[in-house]
């Protein structure tokens, strides 16, 4: 089997990445999920609020981190220190880059697969998403084998100071944002990306199948 082009490659890791951003755009708009996790980890202990108001806050914290337009953070219900507003515009900026790595690699992408199928040489995509589908098992299992030293090394290398160390009485928000609700949206995320790579393997195998049982049909 020959070595895939250089064009291949660039092609594979603009499909990678907007899938990874594809599956971080889910997860961080996945509001269902914390609404499961305030009945799950009883989060509404830690708060007077409703589970209705403890979402509408949730809802406009999500607007600040979406929208760029959105240029300041209020919470009626959380007062914040200038350390805690400083960590939510540093995730506001990895949110927007997300959305513009999403963006930029959505063309190519689609590209690269129209390209790929139209040159019926779906075969060539077999391995690659096989490989790619056991890094998020690696680091699935390194996530729950020790999730707190995961959550500390994962802050560090995505921000450049320690103002994600939220202090309860001056950041009372950290209180019903729990660590263990994070945990749940890397296992999302980890399932999302196995699911997208997983679905690739096994269509580039069917499309490969197809192939041999009809080498003359033409797509």
């Amino acid at each position: 089997m020959s070595r895939p082009s250089l064009r291949f490659v660039i092609g594979f890791v603009c499909l990678c990445l907007f899938l990874l951003s594809f599956a971080i755009t889910i997860t961080i708009n996945s509001t269902w999920l914390y609404r499961y996790a305030i009945d799950k980890l009883a989060i509404l202990q830690w708060t007077t609020l409703s589970k209705e108001e403890l979402m509408h806050s949730y809802h406009q914290l999500l607007a600040f981190l979406n929208f760029p337009w959105v240029k300041t953070l209020q919470l009626a219900d959380f007062p914040m220190s200038q350390s805690g507003l400083s960590h939510f515009v540093d995730v506001k900026k990895l949110f927007l880059l997300n959305y513009a790595v999403a963006i930029i690699t959505l063309i190519p992408a689609g590209s690269f697969l129209y390209t790929n199928r139209k040159n019926q040489q779906e075969w060539q995509l077999i391995r690659p998403f096989q490989i790619a589908s056991m890094v998020p098992v690696v680091f699935g299992f390194l996530m729950l084998f020790g999730f707190d030293r995961f959550f500390i090394q994962f802050h560090q290398l995505f921000f450049r100071n320690a103002d994600w160390q939220f202090d309860p009485t001056t950041d009372p928000i950290i209180n019903v944002l729990p660590e263990q609700f994070f945990m749940y949206c890397f296992i999302l995320f980890f399932l999302l990306m196995e699911g997208f790579f997983i679905g690739g393997y096994f269509y580039a195998k069917k499309m490969f199948a197809l192939r041999l049982a009809n080498p003359n049909e033409k797509k």
